[in-house]
């Protein structure tokens, strides 16, 4: 068995080695490094330019709501018929067009109508429309209204 000395462990220090590859090879050029650098920057500044666009677009373009519809109740009139009531706010001097629709328990459309609404002084009005159906409905509502 050998036994080794304490001088024996002790290395004496080899300077350390550096890799000398070839800067051009491994595109670690310092026009490389400016390029890339270009690109980031200019890739970020279209990116950021695209979402801010994007915004605004999304959000600050769109014209404000110009109508509020909403539903306040039905009634069944009879078999064949019932009667929904609805709310519109809009401003005064628009003319408008809503579609209305009744449903069977089964959530099929058994009666459609479209009415016209004329323009009036009035901002907020309430208005109730009869709705032939097909079969018996449950329930009648107020589909969607538009600018006409």
């Amino acid at each position: 068995m050998m036994v080794a000395n304490r001088e024996d462990l002790e290395e004496t220090p080899s300077p350390p080695r550096t890799l000398h590859r070839p800067a051009e090879r491994y595109g670690l050029s310092v026009s490389n490094q400016r390029r890339n650098r270009l690109l980031g920057i200019v890739g970020g500044v279209g990116t950021a330019l695209v979402l801010i666009a994007w915004l605004w677009w999304a959000g600050l373009a769109q014209p404000t709501a110009q109508f509020e519809a909403r539903d306040v109740g039905w009634e069944v009139v009879d078999e064949r018929t019932i009667s929904v009531s609805y709310e519109l706010t809009v401003e005064p001097g628009t003319a408008m067009s809503c579609a209305v629709q009744a449903l069977n328990a089964q959530y099929g459309i058994v009666g459609w109508v479209n009415t016209d609404i004329p323009p009036s002084t009035e901002r907020t009005r309430v208005f109730s429309q009869e709705v032939r159906t097909s079969e018996t409905a449950v329930t009648g509502l107020l589909y969607r209204c538009w600018v006409s």
